[in-house]
């Protein structure tokens, strides 16, 4: 299935697009809804809450009191991470069963107001984040919510910022303009990424990146490879070296647009174990066929490798598994700093790329290992490695 983590401020209209998202076929896991379910009457947690914050929270009618409970925790760090220890395990846990229960082609959508804060976006295929203007959100918390302005800005405030969950936002989605333009939106989302995407997955068909084609120089290419290193990470375990190589690792440069993403393995026998399923079950199935790169050089020996692509029809990306401190593994490295560090390479290299665009799309990326101009980039490099001191 499809693992979607779908997070916004408070008043930013996530309800909205998860309602609408419910409507089309999603599966939508509610934390807030699973967290009012943990402390509901009769249940463990209710009663925990109750010990914790005694004669406090407990309304006349045995129900939590959610107002008091919200008073004493927002702005107290002991009695909200006191709180937390209580509900968190639960709502993760029931969340978990839910998930378990939606259908192996399920398209399942986490809603979690808090995804950002507590860390949660590599664990996710894809995360959407809703954003809205603080103006916009504090009219809505004022009006639909009959919240004090002043309230209603302490909480805008204790939450994540725009900019941290833009961070791990792989779609933006605005809403501030109208409901019917929110569902137009959500509806073009559906139809052309999550459910080709969900498709993807669970066949483990990867999408094979164009390369013949080149895009201008993208600012939020560097953004965009750290959160696939994060759920690439999450995916293998432990603390993996992932490392952003390629044209869209060189900032400036023009390039095909697709990350290029490194992951160092300790043998191909490790490649070829596990980490297949796991990196596949997190949305980077292997590539069938053999994969190598050939050294520049008169002997063009192949350096062998392990190729993954990137299951998500909206972000082409592909993952080279190469063994750490080989000559592959190396190649990559220095050849990324040394165009990084020098300009004039840099320019020239793309002058090259556009050539070999223009006159042979289809083997444009075959050229880049026969034109003489990489053995000449090769031995420059090594010697401004040497002069330089770099290690990779």
């Amino acid at each position: 299935m499809l693992k979607v983590g779908l997070t916004g401020g408070i008043g930013s209209g996530k309800s909205a697009v998860a309602s609408r998202l419910a409507t089309l076929g999603a599966v939508v896991v509610d934390s807030d809804r699973i967290a009012r379910e943990v402390v509901a009457p009769g249940t463990e947690g209710l009663a925990e809450v109750v010990a914790a914050f005694p004669d406090r929270v407990l309304g006349a009618d045995g129900t939590l009191d959610r107002a008091a409970l919200g008073a004493l925790v927002f702005g107290d760090e002991a009695a909200r991470r006191r709180l937390e220890a209580i509900t968190h395990p639960r709502v993760r846990a029931r969340a978990a069963e839910l998930v378990a229960a939606a259908p192996a082609d399920a398209v399942v959508v986490n809603d979690v107001p808090l995804l950002v804060e507590v860390g949660l976006a590599p664990t996710y295929h894809l995360v959407l984040v809703v954003q809205t203007a603080v103006p916009t959100r504090l009219a809505r918390l004022t009006r639909d919510r009959g919240m004090d302005p002043a309230e209603a800005e302490r909480r805008i405030a204790a939450q994540a910022d725009d900019a941290r969950r833009a961070a791990v936002a792989d779609v933006l989605l605005s809403n501030d303009g109208t409901r019917p333009d929110l569902h137009r939106a959500v509806d073009d989302l559906w139809r052309d990424r999550l459910l080709p995407y969900e498709r993807n997955v669970r066949g483990r068909h990867a999408v094979r990146p164009d390369r013949t084609t080149l895009a201008e120089p993208d600012p939020t290419w560097p953004a965009q490879f750290a959160r696939l290193a994060a759920r690439i990470r999450h995916a293998v375990g432990g603390d993996p070296r992932v490392d952003h190589v390629g044209s869209t690792a060189v900032p400036g440069l023009t390039a095909p647009d697709v990350i290029d993403v490194q992951l160092s393995v300790p043998s191909l026998a490790e490649a070829d174990g596990p980490l297949v399923d796991r990196l596949a079950e997190a949305g980077f199935p292997r590539l069938p066929g053999e994969w190598w790169d050939a050294p520049p050089g008169p002997d063009r020996v192949h350096w062998v490798k392990r190729v993954h692509a990137g299951a998500d029809p909206g972000r082409p990306v592909l993952l080279h598994l190469r063994v750490a401190g080989s000559a592959g593994w190396r190649h990559a490295l220095l050849m990324r700093d040394h165009l990084r560090a020098d300009p004039a390479r840099r320019a020239a290299y793309l002058q090259v790329k556009r050539d070999l665009v223009a006159t042979a799309p289809a083997s444009a990326e075959q050229g880049t290992l026969t034109d003489p101009w990489f053995d000449e980039e090769q031995l420059r490099a090594e010697e401004w490695a040497a002069q330089t001191g770099w290690r990779p």
